[in-house]
């Protein structure tokens, strides 16, 4: 009797581990298979160059590199450019239109050459695909404490909601 009722328990324990098992794979599958559906932008900032305009503000030229790691387009909605400054405040850039960092790099070769394609908005990113792209920020703050920042940070906003940060790795 107790020989049947050890094996009845074996059996049991059996069962419901086979049953956990199954149950853990098809939750494995249907995160395998939805994988590429998060939309999500991975990237690193490449370069950043910074500029006073006057005493008390400054622009930040900022060159990316973005990956969108979804199966579906990436289309943006917004950019934002905020700093940490080397005292812990957050300041938040306005972004410049694309034809007037065209005209800061003709007026001031010391930003040397442009190397990419502003991200505007509209911009198309494909399915698992990367793109080399910059943008220019204004700061009201002057060109020291832009350069002596402690955090960068680019917030890239999808138009049905979606957003992805890019972070400075290694600010100063």
């Amino acid at each position: 009797m107790v020989n049947e009722k050890l094996r009845f328990r074996l059996r049991l324990a059996l069962w419901v581990i086979t049953g956990l098992v199954v149950i853990a794979v098809l939750v494995a599958g249907v995160f395998y298979i939805q994988r590429g559906a998060h939309l999500e932008l991975k990237g690193r900032i490449l370069k950043v160059r910074t500029l006073a305009t006057d005493e008390n503000s400054s622009v930040a030229i900022i060159d990316f590199r973005i990956t969108n790691v979804a199966d579906y387009p990436w289309v943006v909605r917004s950019v934002n450019v905020s700093i940490t400054d080397a005292d812990g405040f957050l300041v938040e850039g306005s972004t410049v239109a694309d034809s007037d960092v065209t005209r800061l790099f003709d007026y001031f070769p010391l930003l040397g050459q442009k190397y990419n394609d502003s991200l505007i908005i509209r911009t198309r990113v494909p399915p698992r695909q990367t793109l080399d792209r910059m943008i220019g920020a204004r700061f009201e703050i002057p060109e020291n404490k832009l350069a002596h920042r402690k955090d960068l940070v680019i917030r890239i906003e999808e138009v049905d909601g979606a957003a992805s940060e890019i972070r400075e790795g290694g600010a100063h």
